[in-house]
Protein backbone atom coordinates (compact mmCIF):
# COMPACT_ATOMS: atom_id res chain seq x y z
CA UNK A 1 0.00 0.00 0.00
CA UNK A 2 1.52 3.18 -0.85
CA UNK A 3 0.87 6.55 1.19
CA UNK A 4 -0.78 8.63 -1.23
CA UNK A 5 -4.83 9.16 -1.01
CA UNK A 6 -7.04 8.91 -4.21
CA UNK A 7 -7.59 11.99 -5.64
CA UNK A 8 -10.74 14.02 -5.44
CA UNK A 9 -11.99 16.25 -7.71
CA UNK A 10 -11.18 18.94 -5.27
CA UNK A 11 -7.63 18.02 -5.23
CA UNK A 12 -7.27 18.13 -9.10
CA UNK A 13 -8.90 21.72 -8.83
CA UNK A 14 -6.47 22.58 -6.46
CA UNK A 15 -3.87 21.10 -8.05
CA UNK A 16 -4.44 22.58 -11.55
CA UNK A 17 -5.09 26.32 -9.74
CA UNK A 18 -1.34 25.47 -7.90
CA UNK A 19 0.34 24.96 -11.01
CA UNK A 20 -1.32 27.75 -13.14
CA UNK A 21 -0.13 30.36 -10.28
CA UNK A 22 3.26 28.89 -9.98
CA UNK A 23 3.38 30.23 -13.95
CA UNK A 24 2.21 33.35 -13.39
CA UNK A 25 3.67 33.85 -10.22
CA UNK A 26 7.17 32.38 -9.55
CA UNK A 27 8.67 31.05 -12.61
CA UNK A 28 11.11 28.05 -12.43
CA UNK A 29 11.27 28.59 -8.64
CA UNK A 30 7.64 28.49 -8.28
CA UNK A 31 7.26 25.34 -10.66
CA UNK A 32 10.03 23.28 -8.36
CA UNK A 33 8.41 24.21 -5.14
CA UNK A 34 4.56 23.27 -6.54
CA UNK A 35 5.90 19.88 -8.90
CA UNK A 36 7.32 18.16 -5.76
CA UNK A 37 5.99 15.02 -4.03
CA UNK A 38 3.15 15.47 -2.58
CA UNK A 39 0.95 13.16 -0.66
CA UNK A 40 -2.13 15.15 -1.28
CA UNK A 41 -3.12 14.61 2.67
CA UNK A 42 -4.62 17.38 4.78
CA UNK A 43 -2.92 16.81 6.94
CA UNK A 44 0.62 16.38 5.92
CA UNK A 45 2.85 18.83 4.54
CA UNK A 46 5.99 19.56 2.74
CA UNK A 47 9.02 20.93 4.29
CA UNK A 48 11.16 21.90 1.72
CA UNK A 49 11.82 25.44 3.19
CA UNK A 50 14.76 25.41 1.23
CA UNK A 51 13.47 25.90 -2.05
CA UNK A 52 15.87 27.97 -4.62
CA UNK A 53 14.68 31.51 -5.73
CA UNK A 54 14.42 35.23 -4.56
CA UNK A 55 10.91 35.97 -5.60
CA UNK A 56 8.87 38.72 -3.17
CA UNK A 57 7.45 37.10 0.27
CA UNK A 58 4.04 36.98 1.10
CA UNK A 59 3.13 34.41 -2.24
CA UNK A 60 -0.08 32.43 -2.16
CA UNK A 61 -0.99 30.83 0.63
CA UNK A 62 -1.39 27.25 -1.11
CA UNK A 63 -4.11 25.37 -1.12
CA UNK A 64 -6.71 23.14 1.05
CA UNK A 65 -4.55 20.78 2.70
CA UNK A 66 -1.17 22.73 2.06
CA UNK A 67 -0.44 21.89 -1.13
CA UNK A 68 1.31 24.75 -1.62
CA UNK A 69 4.54 23.12 1.01
CA UNK A 70 7.91 25.41 1.86
CA UNK A 71 7.58 28.97 2.78
CA UNK A 72 5.11 30.04 -0.60
CA UNK A 73 6.65 29.79 -3.97
CA UNK A 74 10.24 31.45 -4.86
CA UNK A 75 10.56 32.02 -0.70
CA UNK A 76 13.54 30.20 0.92
CA UNK A 77 15.07 30.82 4.47
CA UNK A 78 17.55 33.11 5.53
CA UNK A 79 19.45 30.93 7.90
CA UNK A 80 19.91 33.10 11.37
CA UNK A 81 23.91 33.62 11.19
CA UNK A 82 23.18 35.40 7.75
CA UNK A 83 20.84 37.67 8.51
CA UNK A 84 21.71 41.64 8.37
CA UNK A 85 17.95 42.67 7.55
CA UNK A 86 15.83 44.75 5.60
CA UNK A 87 17.83 47.36 3.82
CA UNK A 88 18.11 49.64 0.99
CA UNK A 89 20.97 48.81 -0.19
CA UNK A 90 22.97 46.12 1.34
CA UNK A 91 24.33 48.27 3.29
CA UNK A 92 23.23 48.16 7.25
CA UNK A 93 22.60 51.32 8.69
CA UNK A 94 24.85 51.79 11.88
CA UNK A 95 23.86 53.05 15.51
CA UNK A 96 20.16 52.95 14.89
CA UNK A 97 19.44 50.66 18.20
CA UNK A 98 21.01 50.39 21.82
CA UNK A 99 20.25 48.40 24.90
CA UNK A 100 18.72 51.19 27.44
CA UNK A 101 16.17 50.73 29.86
CA UNK A 102 12.43 51.53 28.48
CA UNK A 103 11.04 51.56 31.99
CA UNK A 104 8.05 49.17 30.96
CA UNK A 105 8.72 46.37 32.75
CA UNK A 106 8.32 42.72 31.21
CA UNK A 107 8.13 40.92 34.39
CA UNK A 108 4.77 39.45 33.80
CA UNK A 109 5.19 38.62 30.43
CA UNK A 110 7.97 36.57 31.72
CA UNK A 111 6.32 34.86 34.52
CA UNK A 112 3.16 34.11 31.55
CA UNK A 113 6.20 32.44 29.46
CA UNK A 114 7.72 30.27 32.03
CA UNK A 115 3.88 29.70 32.95
CA UNK A 116 3.18 27.97 30.02
CA UNK A 117 6.28 26.31 29.49
CA UNK A 118 6.19 25.03 32.91
CA UNK A 119 2.34 23.58 31.78
CA UNK A 120 3.95 20.78 29.45
CA UNK A 121 5.25 17.93 29.66
CA UNK A 122 8.94 17.20 28.85
CA UNK A 123 8.02 15.82 25.72
CA UNK A 124 6.00 18.64 24.67
CA UNK A 125 8.38 21.35 26.52
CA UNK A 126 11.73 19.62 24.59
CA UNK A 127 9.73 19.63 21.12
CA UNK A 128 9.43 23.35 21.07
CA UNK A 129 12.49 25.68 23.39
CA UNK A 130 15.38 26.29 20.58
CA UNK A 131 18.42 28.54 21.68
CA UNK A 132 18.48 32.13 21.09
CA UNK A 133 20.07 32.27 17.88
CA UNK A 134 18.22 29.06 16.49
CA UNK A 135 17.40 29.37 12.66
CA UNK A 136 13.90 28.64 14.11
CA UNK A 137 13.07 32.52 14.22
CA UNK A 138 13.61 32.80 10.60
CA UNK A 139 11.55 29.51 9.31
CA UNK A 140 8.25 31.01 9.66
CA UNK A 141 5.71 31.50 6.59
CA UNK A 142 1.99 32.72 6.27
CA UNK A 143 1.47 29.60 4.01
CA UNK A 144 -1.41 26.98 5.68
CA UNK A 145 0.55 24.37 4.99
CA UNK A 146 3.84 24.91 6.04
CA UNK A 147 5.85 22.26 8.00
CA UNK A 148 6.17 24.21 11.60
CA UNK A 149 7.85 22.94 14.40
CA UNK A 150 7.24 23.52 18.67
CA UNK A 151 4.02 22.62 19.95
CA UNK A 152 0.51 22.60 18.20
CA UNK A 153 -2.54 24.81 20.23
CA UNK A 154 -4.54 22.42 19.08
CA UNK A 155 -2.97 19.29 19.99
CA UNK A 156 -2.88 21.05 23.32
CA UNK A 157 -5.60 20.62 26.83
CA UNK A 158 -8.08 23.58 27.10
CA UNK A 159 -5.68 24.75 30.69
CA UNK A 160 -2.72 24.53 28.43
CA UNK A 161 -4.37 26.53 25.32
CA UNK A 162 -5.42 29.46 28.05
CA UNK A 163 -1.86 29.46 29.29
CA UNK A 164 -0.56 29.75 25.91
CA UNK A 165 -3.43 32.99 25.48
CA UNK A 166 -2.46 34.14 28.49
CA UNK A 167 1.02 34.40 27.26
CA UNK A 168 -0.44 36.27 24.53
CA UNK A 169 -2.03 38.57 26.32
CA UNK A 170 0.47 40.29 28.40
CA UNK A 171 3.02 40.00 25.08
CA UNK A 172 0.54 41.68 22.82
CA UNK A 173 -2.38 44.68 23.24
CA UNK A 174 -5.92 43.97 23.92
CA UNK A 175 -6.87 44.51 20.29
CA UNK A 176 -3.78 42.92 19.43
CA UNK A 177 -5.10 40.04 21.25
CA UNK A 178 -8.58 40.09 19.41
CA UNK A 179 -6.49 40.47 15.90
CA UNK A 180 -4.84 37.21 16.09
CA UNK A 181 -7.91 35.60 18.20
CA UNK A 182 -10.19 36.87 14.79
CA UNK A 183 -7.53 35.55 12.40
CA UNK A 184 -7.54 32.07 13.81
CA UNK A 185 -10.83 32.08 13.95
CA UNK A 186 -11.91 33.44 10.48
CA UNK A 187 -9.20 30.35 9.30
CA UNK A 188 -11.22 27.84 11.34
CA UNK A 189 -14.57 29.46 9.51
CA UNK A 190 -12.78 29.34 5.75
CA UNK A 191 -11.96 25.57 6.80
CA UNK A 192 -15.87 25.10 7.18
CA UNK A 193 -16.86 27.07 4.56
CA UNK A 194 -14.69 24.17 2.31
CA UNK A 195 -15.87 21.36 3.93
CA UNK A 196 -14.01 21.78 7.02
CA UNK A 197 -12.16 18.24 6.36
CA UNK A 198 -8.30 20.20 6.04
CA UNK A 199 -6.34 20.31 9.65
CA UNK A 200 -4.37 23.19 8.57
CA UNK A 201 -7.62 25.43 8.06
CA UNK A 202 -8.67 25.14 11.51
CA UNK A 203 -8.64 26.90 15.05
CA UNK A 204 -5.64 25.05 16.21
CA UNK A 205 -3.13 24.66 13.82
CA UNK A 206 -1.00 27.53 15.39
CA UNK A 207 2.40 26.57 16.75
CA UNK A 208 4.57 27.91 19.63
CA UNK A 209 8.21 27.76 19.60
CA UNK A 210 10.74 29.33 22.31
CA UNK A 211 13.86 30.83 21.87
CA UNK A 212 16.39 30.71 25.12
CA UNK A 213 14.62 30.52 28.72
CA UNK A 214 12.29 33.40 30.19
CA UNK A 215 14.21 36.06 32.13
CA UNK A 216 13.86 39.46 33.36
CA UNK A 217 17.94 39.55 32.21
CA UNK A 218 19.24 37.61 29.75
CA UNK A 219 17.83 37.60 25.92
CA UNK A 220 14.53 35.10 24.59
CA UNK A 221 11.70 35.28 22.68
CA UNK A 222 8.95 33.25 21.56
CA UNK A 223 7.35 32.53 17.97
CA UNK A 224 3.50 32.19 17.83
CA UNK A 225 2.58 31.09 14.07
CA UNK A 226 0.37 29.80 11.79
CA UNK A 227 -1.82 30.35 8.39
CA UNK A 228 -2.04 34.60 8.44
CA UNK A 229 -0.48 34.87 11.85
CA UNK A 230 3.64 35.11 12.28
CA UNK A 231 4.49 36.99 15.44
CA UNK A 232 8.46 37.05 16.31
CA UNK A 233 8.47 38.09 19.83
CA UNK A 234 12.52 38.98 21.14
CA UNK A 235 12.91 40.05 24.74
CA UNK A 236 16.07 41.71 26.55
CA UNK A 237 15.23 42.94 29.61
CA UNK A 238 13.07 45.34 29.48
CA UNK A 239 13.57 46.06 25.99
CA UNK A 240 10.95 44.16 23.29
CA UNK A 241 11.02 44.02 19.32
CA UNK A 242 7.80 42.49 18.10
CA UNK A 243 9.38 42.32 14.28
CA UNK A 244 8.83 40.57 11.46
CA UNK A 245 5.29 40.14 12.83
CA UNK A 246 2.76 38.92 9.68
CA UNK A 247 -1.23 39.22 10.08
CA UNK A 248 -3.59 38.81 7.07
CA UNK A 249 -7.03 36.65 6.57
CA UNK A 250 -9.22 35.55 4.12
CA UNK A 251 -11.73 35.48 4.12
CA UNK A 252 -11.91 39.22 6.37
CA UNK A 253 -15.25 38.80 7.35
CA UNK A 254 -17.55 35.84 8.71
CA UNK A 255 -19.85 34.72 11.79
CA UNK A 256 -17.67 31.70 13.67
CA UNK A 257 -19.47 30.58 16.46
CA UNK A 258 -21.84 33.02 16.45
CA UNK A 259 -19.62 36.31 16.68
CA UNK A 260 -19.37 38.48 13.86
CA UNK A 261 -15.38 38.83 13.06
CA UNK A 262 -14.44 42.45 10.87
CA UNK A 263 -10.32 42.23 10.48
CA UNK A 264 -7.85 44.97 8.91
CA UNK A 265 -10.75 47.81 8.89
CA UNK A 266 -8.64 49.80 10.95
CA UNK A 267 -5.39 49.30 8.62
CA UNK A 268 -7.70 50.36 5.76
CA UNK A 269 -9.65 53.08 6.57
CA UNK A 270 -5.99 54.54 8.09
CA UNK A 271 -4.64 53.92 4.93
CA UNK A 272 -7.08 55.74 3.29
CA UNK A 273 -7.08 58.93 5.65
CA UNK A 274 -3.70 59.04 5.11
CA UNK A 275 -3.74 59.12 1.12
CA UNK A 276 -6.60 61.22 0.92
CA UNK A 277 -5.06 63.90 2.73
CA UNK A 278 -2.63 65.00 0.06
CA UNK A 279 -2.70 67.16 -2.31
CA UNK A 280 -2.56 66.63 -5.98
CA UNK A 281 1.04 67.29 -5.81
CA UNK A 282 1.52 64.99 -3.13
CA UNK A 283 -0.16 62.58 -4.79
CA UNK A 284 1.86 62.54 -7.98
CA UNK A 285 4.88 61.59 -5.47
CA UNK A 286 3.12 59.48 -3.31
CA UNK A 287 1.06 56.88 -5.79
CA UNK A 288 2.34 54.56 -8.51
CA UNK A 289 1.55 54.96 -11.73
CA UNK A 290 1.62 51.25 -11.59
CA UNK A 291 -1.88 49.42 -10.71
CA UNK A 292 -1.65 47.44 -7.94
CA UNK A 293 -1.07 44.23 -8.86
CA UNK A 294 -2.09 40.36 -6.64
CA UNK A 295 0.26 39.92 -5.04
CA UNK A 296 2.72 43.09 -4.40
CA UNK A 297 4.31 42.53 -0.76
CA UNK A 298 8.35 42.56 -0.82
CA UNK A 299 9.02 41.54 2.30
CA UNK A 300 7.38 38.34 3.14
CA UNK A 301 8.09 35.02 4.48
CA UNK A 302 12.30 34.22 3.70
CA UNK A 303 12.72 37.52 2.89
CA UNK A 304 15.09 38.68 5.80
CA UNK A 305 17.79 40.27 3.58
CA UNK A 306 15.75 42.10 1.45
CA UNK A 307 16.91 45.12 -0.56
CA UNK A 308 14.29 47.80 -0.65
CA UNK A 309 14.77 51.06 -2.11
CA UNK A 310 12.68 54.27 -1.06
CA UNK A 311 10.64 55.23 -2.84
CA UNK A 312 6.97 57.26 -2.77
CA UNK A 313 6.61 60.49 -0.71
CA UNK A 314 8.78 61.74 1.92
CA UNK A 315 7.67 62.46 5.49
CA UNK A 316 9.53 65.53 5.46
CA UNK A 317 7.56 67.17 2.29
CA UNK A 318 4.01 66.81 4.90
CA UNK A 319 2.37 68.96 6.57
CA UNK A 320 1.97 68.59 10.07
CA UNK A 321 -1.26 67.64 10.46
CA UNK A 322 -0.03 64.71 7.50
CA UNK A 323 2.71 63.93 9.43
CA UNK A 324 0.54 63.20 12.84
CA UNK A 325 -1.92 60.97 9.94
CA UNK A 326 0.96 59.09 8.50
CA UNK A 327 1.85 58.04 12.50
CA UNK A 328 -1.33 57.21 13.04
CA UNK A 329 -0.86 54.61 10.26
CA UNK A 330 1.83 53.48 11.62
CA UNK A 331 0.51 53.36 15.33
CA UNK A 332 -2.57 51.24 14.21
CA UNK A 333 0.19 47.96 12.93
CA UNK A 334 2.61 49.23 16.37
CA UNK A 335 -0.23 49.25 18.21
CA UNK A 336 -0.65 45.44 18.19
CA UNK A 337 2.30 45.31 20.40
CA UNK A 338 1.37 45.87 24.56
CA UNK A 339 0.91 49.14 25.34
CA UNK A 340 3.90 50.30 26.67
CA UNK A 341 6.25 49.01 24.39
CA UNK A 342 3.66 50.04 21.86
CA UNK A 343 4.69 53.46 22.92
CA UNK A 344 8.78 53.44 23.19
CA UNK A 345 8.39 51.79 19.16
CA UNK A 346 6.38 54.93 18.17
CA UNK A 347 9.23 57.36 19.56
CA UNK A 348 12.01 55.50 17.91
CA UNK A 349 9.43 56.10 14.85
CA UNK A 350 8.79 59.73 15.87
CA UNK A 351 12.76 60.21 15.82
CA UNK A 352 13.00 59.21 11.54
CA UNK A 353 9.79 60.89 10.45
CA UNK A 354 11.07 63.24 8.19
CA UNK A 355 12.67 59.90 6.56
CA UNK A 356 9.97 57.87 6.14
CA UNK A 357 7.91 57.11 3.01
CA UNK A 358 4.76 56.75 2.05
CA UNK A 359 3.98 54.95 -1.07
CA UNK A 360 0.79 53.80 -2.69
CA UNK A 361 -0.70 51.31 -5.66
CA UNK A 362 -4.02 51.63 -6.81
CA UNK A 363 -7.21 53.21 -6.50
CA UNK A 364 -8.74 55.23 -3.16
CA UNK A 365 -12.20 54.32 -2.94
CA UNK A 366 -13.92 52.76 0.48
CA UNK A 367 -14.05 49.71 -1.59
CA UNK A 368 -10.62 49.57 -3.48
CA UNK A 369 -8.37 46.75 -3.04
CA UNK A 370 -4.99 48.53 -3.13
CA UNK A 371 -1.54 48.10 -1.68
CA UNK A 372 0.70 50.87 0.36
CA UNK A 373 4.15 51.13 1.94
CA UNK A 374 5.03 52.93 5.04
CA UNK A 375 9.12 52.44 5.01
CA UNK A 376 11.65 54.51 7.25
CA UNK A 377 14.90 53.28 8.92
CA UNK A 378 13.38 51.61 12.04
CA UNK A 379 9.84 50.57 10.37
CA UNK A 380 8.58 48.92 7.42
CA UNK A 381 5.02 48.23 6.71
CA UNK A 382 3.47 46.79 3.87
CA UNK A 383 -0.67 46.69 3.38
CA UNK A 384 -1.58 44.01 0.05
CA UNK A 385 -5.16 42.84 -0.59
CA UNK A 386 -4.80 40.57 -2.94
CA UNK A 387 -7.31 37.82 -5.08
CA UNK A 388 -9.38 34.91 -3.69
CA UNK A 389 -7.19 32.13 -3.29
CA UNK A 390 -9.76 29.70 -1.13
CA UNK A 391 -13.40 31.67 -0.39
CA UNK A 392 -15.35 32.53 -3.20
CA UNK A 393 -16.99 35.60 -1.68
CA UNK A 394 -18.59 39.10 -2.93
CA UNK A 395 -14.86 41.29 -4.69
CA UNK A 396 -17.33 44.36 -5.15
CA UNK A 397 -18.19 44.39 -1.48
CA UNK A 398 -15.99 46.19 1.29
CA UNK A 399 -15.84 43.68 4.39
CA UNK A 400 -18.24 46.49 6.08
CA UNK A 401 -21.18 46.11 3.00
CA UNK A 402 -21.20 42.35 2.90
CA UNK A 403 -21.37 42.07 6.21
CA UNK A 404 -24.87 40.66 6.33
CA UNK A 405 -24.06 37.90 4.93
CA UNK A 406 -23.02 34.79 7.15
CA UNK A 407 -21.13 33.39 4.61
CA UNK A 408 -19.02 36.43 4.94
CA UNK A 409 -20.56 37.32 0.64
CA UNK A 410 -22.37 35.92 -1.25
CA UNK A 411 -21.11 32.48 -2.88
CA UNK A 412 -19.34 30.77 -0.52
CA UNK A 413 -17.38 28.04 -0.83
CA UNK A 414 -13.92 27.86 -2.90
CA UNK A 415 -12.57 30.45 -4.97
CA UNK A 416 -9.82 28.77 -6.31
CA UNK A 417 -7.94 31.63 -6.82
CA UNK A 418 -7.79 33.74 -10.52
CA UNK A 419 -9.93 36.35 -8.89
CA UNK A 420 -10.06 40.43 -8.77
CA UNK A 421 -8.31 41.15 -5.71
CA UNK A 422 -10.38 42.36 -3.02
CA UNK A 423 -10.58 43.80 0.76
CA UNK A 424 -11.43 39.81 1.60
CA UNK A 425 -8.24 38.64 1.30
CA UNK A 426 -5.64 40.89 3.22
CA UNK A 427 -1.60 40.65 3.81
CA UNK A 428 0.48 42.81 6.20
CA UNK A 429 3.40 43.16 7.61
CA UNK A 430 5.43 45.22 10.05
CA UNK A 431 9.35 44.60 9.99
CA UNK A 432 12.33 46.36 11.80
CA UNK A 433 15.08 47.37 9.37
CA UNK A 434 18.88 47.65 9.58
CA UNK A 435 18.98 44.50 11.51
CA UNK A 436 16.48 45.21 14.29
CA UNK A 437 13.97 42.09 13.35
CA UNK A 438 13.83 39.62 15.72
CA UNK A 439 16.69 41.09 18.35
CA UNK A 440 19.20 40.52 16.29
CA UNK A 441 20.97 44.07 16.56
CA UNK A 442 20.22 44.22 20.42
CA UNK A 443 21.62 40.82 20.77
CA UNK A 444 24.89 41.43 18.91
CA UNK A 445 25.12 44.63 21.70
CA UNK A 446 24.16 42.23 24.27
CA UNK A 447 26.68 39.61 23.33
CA UNK A 448 29.62 42.07 22.88
CA UNK A 449 28.98 43.62 26.03
CA UNK A 450 28.10 41.68 28.37
CA UNK A 451 29.69 38.50 27.51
Amino acid sequence: MHGHRPRTPETARSRRWFMNKALLAGGVAAMATMTGCSSDSADTASSSSSSSGSAAGGMPSGGPGGGGGGMGPGASQVKYADVKGVTTDGTVVEDLYSIHSTDVSTDALVKAAQTFLDGLSTKERTSCVFDIDADEWTAWSNVDGYDRKGVRMGDLTEKQRNLGYALLGKALSADGLTRTRGIMKLNAFLGDSNGGNQKTLTEGHYFFTFMGTPSTTQPWGFQYEGHHVAINYFVLGDQVVMTPTFMGSEPTTGTYKGERITLFRPETTAGLAMIRSLTTAQRAEAVSSQSNGNEDMKAGAGQDNLKLGYEGLKGSDLTSAQQEKLLDLVGVYVGYLNEGHAEVKMTEVRKHLDDTYLYWMGETEDDSAFYYRVHSPVVLIEYDAQAPLFYKGDSSATPSASASSDAGGPGGGMGMGGGTPSQEHIHTIIRTPNGGDYGIDLLKLHLENDH
